[in-house]
C-alpha cells in the first residue's frame, strides 16, 4: 500500500493487487469491506455506490481498461466533536477493477484512528 497526494492537494492511500495473484472478485473484495463495517463498533454503512454501471448508463466516458467501479460510502460516526467535523464523516473506499488488477484506493481521513482501520481494512485482502 502506498500513499499518494492527488490532483496536487488530496492525500490518498492505494493498493494494487494483480489478479493473477489474487484469487477474488471485485465482489469478495465490496463484501470484505461491508463486513468490517458491520463489525465496527462505530461505523455505518451509508451506500454502495455501482459508478461503473452508472457511468456507462448516462453514456459519459471510462477510463481505457476499466472493467468495474464500486465505492462503499460510509461513516466512522462516534462523536460530533465540533460543526465543521461533519464535513469530514462520510468516508469511502473506491474498488477498481481493471483487465488485470484490482486498484483500492481511500482519501486520507483526519483521524490517525480512522487511517488505522481503513489501511488494516485494505491490508487484510492481501492475507
Amino acid at each position: 500500500m502506498k500513499k499518494i497526494i492527488a490532483k496536487e492537494i488530496y492525500p490518498v492511500y492505494q493498493l494494487e493487487i494483480e489478479k493473477s495473484n489474487f484469487n477474488k472478485s471485485i465482489w469478495d473484495i465490496l463484501n470484505h469491506y461491508l463486513k468490517k463495517i458491520e463489525e465496527d463498533s462505530v461505523a455505518e454503512l451509508i451506500w454502495v455506490f455501482d459508478h461503473y454501471t452508472h457511468t456507462k448508463k448516462i453514456n459519459w466516458p471510462i477510463v481505457d481498461g476499466v472493467v468495474d467501479a464500486k465505492i462503499v460510502v460510509f461513516c466512522f460516526g462516534s462523536k460530533i466533536s465540533s460543526i465543521i467535523s461533519l464535513t469530514f464523516k462520510p468516508k469511502s473506499f473506491s474498488i477498481i477493477e481493471t483487465e488485470d488488477k484490482f486498484i483500492i484506493e481511500f482519501m486520507e481521513p483526519p483521524s490517525e484512528i480512522a487511517v488505522k482501520k481503513m489501511t488494516n481494512w485494505t491490508k487484510e485482502l492481501l492475507a
